[in-house]
């Protein structure tokens, strides 16, 4: 048997029916979910591919050959000189394996199969929705958890913070009158994936609980009346406590983390363990291959955008319990009736918190015993 777990094998075609792969069959089932939901519904339709394994059935693994594979986005400058933790990356087995031409070659036409069969079952979905009226009172999100580095800067696989992983698609079809201002356009407002929950929130009519979720509804934007959200700046964070990667640079389970903060200029990145962080002009070198974590002249910039992480790092997660009204209102709320703090006499505090305490001197306890 030959297993597409094998990147040699991507080029062969995947032993299976088209219609009987996963993204046909997700396709069909949310369909169905859509069938048998008449009220409002919420449907996360979520296609497994493109995704390891790398294998794609006919027609679509004779689609893309390495002619259609373009160069990498890499310098050798890059490796030879790349911060200790990215480095790691680098030289893992997934990144070195993918510095092999031949195995791009292999890979990516197998890739891109995958993508035009998640492009085409996505073409079905909305020609039936189209088809039953469900466009006209359904909003459409197409996004993704991650991109894929496929050789570019030496890695494979999404670990690490370059735009190859986490700059994803983010596509929102509205189908209300509200959003024709904004309809077919496109936008570069610093999103968030955490933007959908809430946007989906005040969709369906609710109160978004801004204490609880920490994202912003992006329907300001969708209907014209904002080009940004209130953020200042994006997040990312990355755990690679479990991989072998942690033993590699010698990094404690606790400082295995990684944070990363953008704004539309820069990127930083910060690695637990006690090392520099690395730093991208993304107006001057949107490829991202010059690291200016160490650059004096840069001093500035890294310790704004620390800023930056810090004040994300300071927001106040213990309070999702309550929110600010409950807070603002609990300044002037009793904890209940006869709870008295720091009062001197009945004259600090409210007649009806101190009713049980006016009037006269009770007796001694031993008279009201006999």
């Amino acid at each position: 048997m030959l297993s597409g777990w094998f990147l040699k094998n991507a080029p062969q075609a995947a032993n299976i029916a088209e219609e009987d792969g996963e993204t046909p069959y997700l396709t069909t089932r949310g369909m169905e979910f859509m069938e048998t939901h008449d009220g409002p519904w919420c449907c996360h339709l979520s296609y497994i591919k493109p995704h390891w394994p790398y294998i794609v059935p006919e027609p679509f693994a004779s689609m893309y050959g390495p002619e259609h594979v373009l160069p990498p986005n890499r310098s050798e400058d890059e490796r030879a000189e790349a911060h200790p933790v990215l480095s790691a990356f680098m030289h893992n087995k997934i990144g070195q394996t993918f510095w092999r031409q031949d195995v791009r070659e292999a890979v990516i036409p197998a890739y891109m199969g995958l993508i035009k069969q998640a492009d085409d079952q996505i073409g079905r979905l909305l020609d039936w929705m189209e088809q039953t009226g469900r466009m006209d009172d359904t909003m459409i999100v197409l996004t993704s958890d991650h991109g894929d580095f496929l050789g570019d800067h030496w890695m494979g696989e999404k670990t690490f913070f370059h735009d190859a992983s986490t700059k994803v698609p983010l596509i929102i079809y509205d189908p209300s009158e509200q959003a024709d201002a904004t309809r077919g356009t496109t936008c570069d407002a610093l999103v968030e994936s955490i933007d959908l929950a809430p946007t989906f929130v005040e969709v369906a009519g609710g109160a978004v609980p801004d204490h609880i979720l920490e994202g912003h509804s992006l329907l300001p934007i969708l209907h014209g009346q904002a080009a940004e959200t209130p953020r200042k700046s994006v997040i990312c964070e990355y755990d690679y406590s479990a991989s072998p990667i942690a033993e590699t640079l010698g990094v404690s389970v606790r400082d295995s983390a990684m944070f990363m903060v953008a704004t539309k200029k820069w990127k930083l990145i910060h690695c637990e363990g006690g090392f520099r962080p690395i730093l991208f002009d993304l107006e001057n070198d949107p490829d991202e291959l010059t690291d200016l974590g160490d650059s004096a002249a840069h001093a500035d910039v890294i310790e704004q955008m620390y800023d930056h992480l810090f004040a994300w790092a300071r927001r106040p997660s213990q309070r999702t319990t309550r929110s600010t009204a409950e807070l603002v209102e609990m300044r002037t709320k009793s904890c209940g009736k006869g709870v008295i703090l720091g009062a001197h006499d009945e004259s600090d505090a409210p007649p009806e918190l101190t009713v049980k305490y006016r009037g006269r001197k009770a007796r001694p306890w031993q008279q009201i015993r006999k």
